[in-house]
């Protein structure tokens, strides 16, 4: 059975860090891109970071310079740290594993709240 868990979210205060983790079980962990994404209310599912098999990432241009996505392969987990965090970054946020090839396989986590506020 495949599972991905996300922790780490909370509230922050802005300007202040996060780190969420994404920890992986019932897949060939190496093999997969890894991604987070966030949704926010009323607001579509979108694509926050990316980190490929081959450890290549991007990252989209609302969050560029403030935060890194990286993993350990020995942990079968994924990382997002989060920093100089914005009231526009509060939203739940959602680990994906896929791998795309003959067979295209799509798992997601159960998603953990980031509240950024004073």
């Amino acid at each position: 059975q495949v599972q991905l868990v996300e922790s780490g979210g909370g509230l922050v205060q802005p300007g202040g860090s996060l780190r969420l983790s994404c920890a992986a079980s019932g897949i060939t962990y190496s093999a997969y891109a890894m991604h987070w994404y966030r949704q926010a209310p009323g607001k579509e599912r979108e694509l926050v970071a990316s980190i490929t098999s081959a450890r290549r990432t991007n990252y989209a241009d609302s969050v560029k310079g403030r935060f890194t996505i990286s993993r350990d392969n020995t942990k079968n987990t994924v990382y997002l740290q989060m920093n100089s965090l914005k009231p526009e970054d509060t939203a739940v946020y959602y680990c994906n594993a896929r791998i795309v090839g003959l067979n295209t396989y799509d798992y997601w986590g159960q998603g953990t709240q980031v509240t950024v506020s004073s």
